[in-house]
């Protein structure tokens, strides 16, 4: 099946801005308009690629606005100015606000059976100095950075793999490239889409100039010494860094571009005159000149918020901050919304598939067990204790605004019934029980669950002291053990760990172009199956292989998604594995859909009341394309 996306974005810009003369009528940045009329950059209709992307704001229920202002903003520390990539979010294809992959920094893309990608570059389009941004970018990532040895020691990103083996790459056109895999390679382009994206373009004309292919040796090693490195590889990556951009003479196909210095605590981003979007009304994005950063310690940055000192913050900001923004609302002159998190269970316990103690084992093995503890948990009580009603109970499954929610993934064996979890653990002949009241296994050992927690969140052992109150009454015992991070991964690793608590699925928002990789064994993060994750990583030369009927299932789906070449494939394979998720209850989920307090400037304009705070779908504020946020006088 072939593919085709952007002609219609094409098709609408001819018809609004060609006029009878035949030119485009656009309004010139007034901020750029002196710079414009020294002779220090072209006009507009000059700057912008031939076919720019058209934002329709008032097809998104948003306002048309007007250019100027600066954004402030507040960041932990100097690495923070990564998040100014993952909010600006220009890639070669984005996530619209359905979670679609369309088209951004390119015209169109073609993709033929899952695994042929064909890309069109925007005719014109200018890397933010003004030089020419096509398919020589393309193939100076590929075939000088990607496969060079020296810069890329560990191989090709494994997105760019398929069975192992690399694409062939193609140069067609000055504007057109194509990647073409034996098999389909589903991961490619939501991998373009991700907040901290698969880079494939690199400014060639920039970075020559500290490759060892193509500089003198002399003047290299030259630079790498005023540099201070060890060697033209080191000096390569620092200048060509593009996620974190802290060198500002790096040019760069986003919204803003930084123009300060390392070190520094005040990061000034300037708008990108050659930026490819443009308003309905023929104003060039971004409309705000200018988004500052200022660094602070994480821990102030909520009462620096509340004095009024940003335009638009989030990060460093938690739910049990609101009250006291909330208070200051009037005072500073800012609102406080409440986002949905895109993640998965707030909280979520992940009983040890692969835990080392036989007889341990084989209970949470027996889906009966894991339902019964499902059962057992009050999440409306836990929802009013501890989320103040905000959020929703709820398994560790897909949000509403998955195209895969059923009401039926959400409470499948997650209501509050503990005469049906008694039932169940009666039916395991789990029936003798000791003088407390407490179940005992079949060895004659007390039912005593330890969940072991990393330390960093009070909120977790919120949740399972209520949790530890409702098992009482199914006789099983829970208790808290409090470790660090990496010791609790280790011990869940080794079999130690029984059970753990930790955050859900981070992607609750599936489409069918989304890998399945969270709710199936393939990574030694997955505390609930560790050894199996660790089993699929390593080719199977370390861990277990998944001898459990349903984790076997589960990755006989995962093969049918990645080798689907069409849409329909692919949900149907998600579809099937979101439904095995929900009926053995691998993690027993608590609440979703919890809040994310989001301050914003009441002379900020177009940041939607509702949202969904997301790294990766969405890039957080990325996907509602914060280019299109403007101020207004008052």
């Amino acid at each position: 099946m072939n593919y085709r996306f952007g002609a219609f974005l094409v098709a609408v810009f001819s018809v609004l801005w060609v006029t009878a003369a035949g030119a485009v009528d656009y309004v010139e940045t007034p901020s750029l308009a002196a710079e414009v009329a020294a002779g220090n950059l072209p006009p507009v209709a000059q700057r912008l690629p031939q076919t720019p992307r058209v934002i329709d704001l008032k097809e998104m229920g948003r306002e048309v606005g007007k250019p100027g202002g600066a954004i402030h903003m507040l960041m932990g520390s100097p690495k923070d100015i990564r998040m100014m990539t993952v909010y600006g979010y220009a890639r070669f294809v984005t996530y619209n606000n359905q979670y679609r992959l369309v088209p951004d920094i390119l015209k169109s893309f073609d993709v033929q059976e899952g695994r042929i990608f064909t890309f069109h570059l925007r005719p014109g389009h200018k890397w933010s100095d003004g030089h020419p941004f096509t398919a020589e970018d393309i193939r100076f990532t590929w075939e000088d950075v990607m496969n060079n040895k020296d810069l890329s020691p560990y191989g090709l990103p494994r997105e760019m793999l398929v069975d192992g083996k690399p694409p062939i790459f193609t140069v067609i056109d000055p504007e057109t490239v194509r990647f073409e895999w034996a098999a389909p390679n589903p991961d490619f382009l939501p991998a373009l889409a991700g907040a901290r994206p698969l880079y494939l373009a690199m400014p060639a004309h920039y970075l020559k100039q500290f490759h060892a292919k193509f500089q003198d040796p002399a003047k290299l090693n030259k630079m790498v010494a005023d540099e201070q490195v060890r060697s033209w590889t080191n000096l390569f990556i620092r200048m060509a860094r593009q996620y974190r951009p802290e060198n500002p003479d790096l040019p760069t196909l986003e919204p803003w571009m930084n123009t300060s210095t390392m070190p520094t605590d005040r990061f000034v981003f300037k708008r990108n005159p050659y930026f490819h979007r443009v308003d309905t009304a023929g104003h060039q994005l971004p409309y705000a000149d200018q988004v500052i950063i200022t660094t602070a310690s994480g821990d102030l940055i909520p009462a620096k918020t509340g004095t009024g000192e940003v335009d638009l913050q989030a990060r460093y900001l938690r739910f049990d901050n609101y009250t006291f923004l909330k208070q200051a609302e009037e005072r500073s002159g800012y609102d406080v919304l409440l986002w949905k998190n895109g993640g998965g269970s707030a909280v979520a316990l992940l009983p040890n598939l692969n835990v080392s103690d036989p007889v341990w084992r084989k209970l949470f093995r027996d889906a009966r067990f894991r339902r019964a503890l499902s059962l057992a948990v009050n999440r409306d009580e836990i929802n009013q204790a501890v989320f103040f009603g905000l959020a929703s109970p709820s398994a560790n499954t897909v949000l509403p605004e998955s195209p895969f929610y059923t009401d039926q993934l959400r409470t499948t064996w997650s209501t509050f019934d503990l005469a049906k979890a008694n039932k169940l653990l009666d039916e395991i002949g789990l029936t003798k029980r000791g003088p407390d009241g407490i179940r005992l296994l079949p060895d004659g050992r007390k039912i005593e669950i330890v969940v072991e927690t990393a330390g960093e969140s009070t909120l977790q052992t919120d949740v399972l002291q209520l949790i530890t109150d409702y098992w009482k009454k199914i006789g099983v015992k829970l208790f808290i053990k409090t470790s660090q991070r990496d010791m609790l991964r280790s011990r869940a690793m080794a079999g130690t760990a029984m059970m753990t608590v930790w955050s859900g699925v981070d992607n609750a928002l599936c489409t069918p172009d989304m890998n399945p990789a969270e709710f199936v064994p393939t990574s030694e993060s997955q505390l609930q199956w560790p050894q199996w994750g660790l089993y699929f990583e390593a080719n199977g030369s370390k861990g277990e292989k998944p001898d459990l009927p349903s984790a076997e299932e589960l990755m006989k789906e995962y093969a049918a998604w990645r080798h689907a070449t069409t849409p329909e494939g692919r949900d149907a394979a998600w579809q099937k594995i979101l439904k095995i998720n929900s009926e053995e209850v691998f993690t027993i989920g608590t609440v979703n859909a919890t809040m994310q307090p989001v301050v914003v400037s009441r002379r900020l304009h177009n940041v939607p009341k509702q949202g969904v705070y997301s790294f990766d779908p969405g890039a957080y504020f990325g996907i509602y394309m914060p280019d299109t946020f403007w101020f207004s006088a008052k």
